[in-house]
């Protein structure tokens, strides 16, 4: 999965599809994420000490990875995600779409000699 924290994505199937929004978790165990104002759920909450008033708390909740893309920074539209090597050995994720460069994943290796 090459979607990261602060990635912006775009929702392809269920209730929230053709949304937009900013990935505020991600839980590569479990292949989901949580996207910000997407898949919002009430929680109704008992009265306590801590919350006096009760009632229905509005939250996000995870989504399955599969369900969302990542949005080209160069386009706008939702793209693959592709990773390469680049000439000095940097890793980096590009879009599928555009070929643009979207972000660094690891600075280049060593030689071993």
């Amino acid at each position: 999965m090459w979607i990261k924290v602060d990635d912006v994505v775009v929702v392809i199937a269920g209730r929230d599809k053709g949304q937009r929004g900013k990935v505020l978790e991600v839980d590569r165990e479990k292949g989901r994420v949580v996207v910000e104002g997407l898949n919002r759920v009430y929680k109704h909450v008992k009265r306590s000490q801590r919350n006096p008033q009760g009632g229905r708390l509005s939250k996000e909740v995870s989504l399955n990875a599969s369900n969302v893309m990542l949005v080209c920074p160069k386009t706008g539209k939702p793209t693959r995600v592709g990773v390469r090597f680049l000439a000095d050995g940097t890793k980096e994720r590009y879009s599928k779409r555009s070929g643009e460069s979207i972000s660094v994943v690891a600075p280049p290796r060593g030689n071993k000699s």
